[in-house]
């Protein structure tokens, strides 16, 4: 009798096991994606206490971090005594306006005053770091490059989008007192303003935004070995996106988004394709080639020089190439040289707003 019943038990106490064991954690990329039930669970609040620990006392955060992973105990006592270096906070690669998205959240959810608190410390982080001329550096506390007003991977366009949910009181972000929610709207205002400042201008003509702008001059800027000064065709996309949400629009941004687009609809690149060849001998596996294909469709460049508008590429070197296959393996394919991203915005974004907001003038080439 009692080996039955421990036959019988053995299986349901393994399923309590399991059942028992902890779930993998979430990647920290997912926490903004899950639905809204869960933000006010035990798994959210366990993410969100490892945000305030990773916040700096600046009220900024670090990039390339997963701070959804579990900490140890010892790992806890370490981000504790790494609050004070500031110099790792930045808007770079989505960092800061993430953490705070995903704490509004937890906040609504939640009403833990903790939550609360962390996220004015990081408002208060984005609105203190803003340059007097409107724009945003990538990491305020280092010198160097960084310091230039980051268009670069959307940067200072993420904070922007933030800002102007913030500054709209819509949810989330509807529990912020009015004097924040009006701090928001005027580095809005001032953050186009500087946009539109930067808007590259060659031969009487705007065109499109370099990755990078001097924080003094708002010429544009190089960053690393390999981001030469140019125009973007693919930050400058975010760009327009952005001033597209501008309603209404005044002139000066209609003007900016008419150029731009104009600009892009010159620039695409026809007749080409980026493909990816299996190559054993490639310490990735593969290498990047572009191939001569008239079915293709357009391509931009990620970087083209200001004055001809001939796309170009760069290694770590700095020489500046006009052949993808003319540059070291390691950044051929360690970078994002050629986009697809402005095929939208041509084909779909600019004509509903122009339709929307300038009818009867259309910038766009007859194709």
């Amino acid at each position: 009798m009692i080996r039955r019943a421990v036959a019988f038990l053995w299986p349901l106490w393994l399923a309590g096991m399991a059942s028992a064991a902890p779930l993998p954690s979430l990647p920290w990329k997912e926490c903004l994606r899950q639905p809204a039930v869960w933000y006010g669970g035990p798994e959210a609040r366990r993410i969100a206490d490892n945000l305030l620990l990773y916040q700096l006392d600046c009220g900024g955060w670090p990039k390339h971090v997963n701070m959804a992973a579990p900490l140890t105990p010892e790992e806890r006592a370490k981000l504790s005594r790494q609050k004070g270096d500031q110099s790792n906070a930045t808007i770079d690669n989505g960092a800061t306006y993430t953490q705070l998205r995903f704490l509004a959240l937890i906040y609504g959810a939640t009403r833990e005053p903790r939550f609360h608190a962390a996220f004015c410390r990081g408002l208060e982080f984005l609105l203190t770091t803003q340059y007097a001329n409107g724009g945003w550096p990538q990491f305020p506390y280092r010198e160097g490059y960084y310091r230039h007003i980051t268009f670069n991977d959307d940067a200072m366009i993420g904070v922007m989008d933030l800002l102007r949910e913030v500054a709209r009181g819509a949810a989330p972000y509807n529990f912020l007192d009015g004097a924040r929610r009006a701090q928001s709207a005027k580095a809005v205002e001032k953050g186009i303003e500087c946009i539109l400042d930067c808007q590259v201008i060659v031969n009487g003509k705007r065109t499109v935004w370099c990755a990078q702008h001097d924080e003094v001059t708002l010429a544009p800027a190089p960053a690393r070995s390999y981001e030469l000064v140019s125009l973007s065709g693919s930050e400058s996309v975010g760009i327009v996106c952005f001033l597209m949400g501008v309603e209404p629009p005044p002139p000066r941004v209609l003007e900016a988004i008419h150029a731009a687009v104009a600009w892009f609809d010159q620039a695409r690149l026809t007749g080409l394709k980026l493909v990816r060849e299996t190559d054993s001998s490639k310490p990735k596996g593969y290498d990047l080639v572009v191939v001569a294909d008239r079915k293709a469709d357009p391509l931009w460049g990620r970087f083209y020089e200001i004055d001809t508008r001939r796309p170009f590429f760069c290694g770590r070197d700095g020489v500046k190439k006009y052949r993808l296959a003319d540059i070291e393996h390691e950044r051929r394919v360690g970078y994002s040289w050629y986009t697809s991203a402005p095929a939208k915005l041509l084909a779909e974004d600019y004509p509903a707003w122009q339709a929307k907001w300038s009818p009867g003038r259309s910038v766009l080439s007859a194709r």
